[in-house]
């Protein structure tokens, strides 16, 4: 029929519509081509490049959990939920030591790959910006590490020791201070042995000869803070003060001999708040875990302990409370005000240290000014050694946690102890109380402590800071000209 211009023939349209499915198709390839392969992401972070992920922030974490033997893979479910902060076709996950079955992205299977320590992931729709999604990931978690972070195996099961950067190594996350998120947890185990994870229990179901436990935080929480403990364990309860539910994790065979050290804590407690305000979370306890890990460390709403520390005989009694409320003062500085930066990691230490050395004085009458005097004498060479308090060198190779050097616990302390000198004493405690009311459950930079320092005392302390932080020398200590600063030897 012959063809007119208000009208089209069959022909002529099935022809337009198959060039537009060609054109479509090619674009498509040619975009794919375009792509970049997928890589390891990470936020920048001075010490720690490669942690964290850009183009969405966590909000929440469920993590399933299917425990056998310590020296088995654990099945494990992980669930993110996250908004994102930038139009994402493909974003990353840190994660390493185990292997991943599916990812499936707001109930939409997706692709993965894993690349380097992260797991890369294209969701079947791209996640728009400002939009909340759900990523859910099966994998196992590999307890059979080298001793760099992560599961640690006890006598009877596992704890974990997250710090700095070894949270991926258990689960996927975006495995930074900075995005701290709430979580849940559920772990599945032998009915014989007891689960005790951060936050508040929510449950407890056994089926035939297994466990199901649940737990979960009420307050944001850094991946590195999170904590899991499986074993035969006794887990004593007690009250703290205004009625905090204080509740302890020890070997079973050991609860009446450790008592004397667990029913310390409420007291200690109720110290840390005399000094600078009401405990910041649901509740405290100490995990004492029959393991050598060769530290101490504070994992949100229960600290954990080797159990070396209770039995040796080396170490005085004064001592061991000391360590015990250093752990304890992180709750307020490292976990409820969380670094935003890892070179932002002496505002942790300095803290957790100045109220351990300051407990140490109160009760045992162990000087802080010998301490401060001691430590000055030393700072030139931790200096050299570790980089200033504030501009930490990074970590040795295939040592993570050797940016936990002495600069970061007395070397910051000092610089505590400076500003006090400067500022005096009661200003320096309303610093102490306004800082950790201020960035409560959230994140901050030194140049925020810089700042409140400032305001509180009433004058610029930006030049007189920058020189304890940053200085490769340390400045002469306020109120004491004769503390000098040894060389440091050839």
């Amino acid at each position: 029929m012959p063809y007119s211009p208000g009208k089209r023939s069959p022909q002529r349209r099935w022809s337009a519509r198959r060039r537009a499915a060609v054109a479509t198709a090619v674009a498509a390839l040619l975009l794919g081509a375009a792509a970049p392969p997928p890589t390891p992401l990470g936020i920048g972070d001075r010490l720690f490049p490669a942690l964290g992920n850009p183009g969405f922030d966590v909000t929440d974490y469920d993590i399933a959990f299917d425990y056998r033997a310590n020296d088995q893979p654990l099945d494990a479910v992980t669930t993110v939920v996250a908004r994102a902060t930038a139009d994402l076709d493909r974003f990353n996950l840190d994660f390493t030591r185990g292997s991943i079955t599916s990812v499936v992205v707001n109930g939409l299977p997706a692709q993965f790959t894993p690349v380097g320590e992260d797991v890369a992931i294209t969701p079947a729709h791209r996640v728009p910006s400002g939009g909340t999604f759900t990523v859910t990931i099966r994998h196992t978690s590999d307890p059979r590490g080298d001793g760099d972070g992560g599961w640690v195996g006890t006598t009877d099961g596992l704890v974990m020791a997250n710090q700095a950067d070894a949270a991926h190594h258990i689960f996927p996350s975006s495995d930074h201070p900075s995005d701290k998120a709430t979580f849940t947890f559920r772990v599945t185990a032998p009915k014989d042995l007891t689960v005790v994870a951060n936050g508040m229990r929510l449950g407890r179901n056994t089926k035939g000869e297994n466990t199901t436990w649940t737990y979960r935080t009420l307050h944001p929480m850094a991946t590195e803070l999170a904590q899991v403990s499986i074993g035969r364990s006794a887990v004593p309860e007690r009250s703290g003060p205004h009625g905090l539910r204080v509740r302890d994790v020890v070997p079973a065979d050991e609860r009446s001999a450790l008592e004397k050290w667990t029913e310390k804590t409420p007291d200690q407690i109720a110290w840390m708040e005399g000094k600078v305000g009401p405990y910041p979370f649901e509740t405290y306890g100490v995990l004492i875990a029959d393991a050598s890990t060769g530290f101490e460390l504070e994992t949100q709403t229960l600290s954990l302990f080797e159990r070396g520390l209770f039995s040796t005989t080396a170490l005085p009694a004064w001592y061991v409370e000391a360590v015990m409320v250093h752990e304890l003062a992180h709750q307020w500085f490292g976990d409820s005000v969380s670094p935003r930066t890892w070179s932002d990691l002496w505002l942790n230490e300095a803290h957790a240290t100045w109220y351990e050395a300051l407990y140490a004085q109160e009760k045992a009458g162990k000087k802080m000014d010998d301490r401060m005097r001691a430590a000055y004498g030393l700072s030139d060479q931790w200096r050299a050694d570790g980089g200033p308090p504030a501009a930490p060198k990074g970590p040795v190779p295939g040592k993570k946690v050797s940016i936990f050097r002495p600069v970061v616990y007395d070397g910051s302390a000092l610089v505590l102890y400076a500003l006090r000198q400067r500022i005096g004493a009661s200003a320096f405690e309303r610093l102490e109380r306004e800082w950790v009311a201020a960035h409560r459950d959230a994140t901050a930079t030194t140049a925020d402590f810089v700042a409140l320092a400032s305001r509180v005392s009433g004058r610029d302390q930006s030049a007189f800071l920058h020189a304890w932080l940053y200085g490769q020398r340390t400045p002469p200590m306020p109120g004491h000209p004769d503390w000098k600063a040894a060389a440091k030897p050839a």
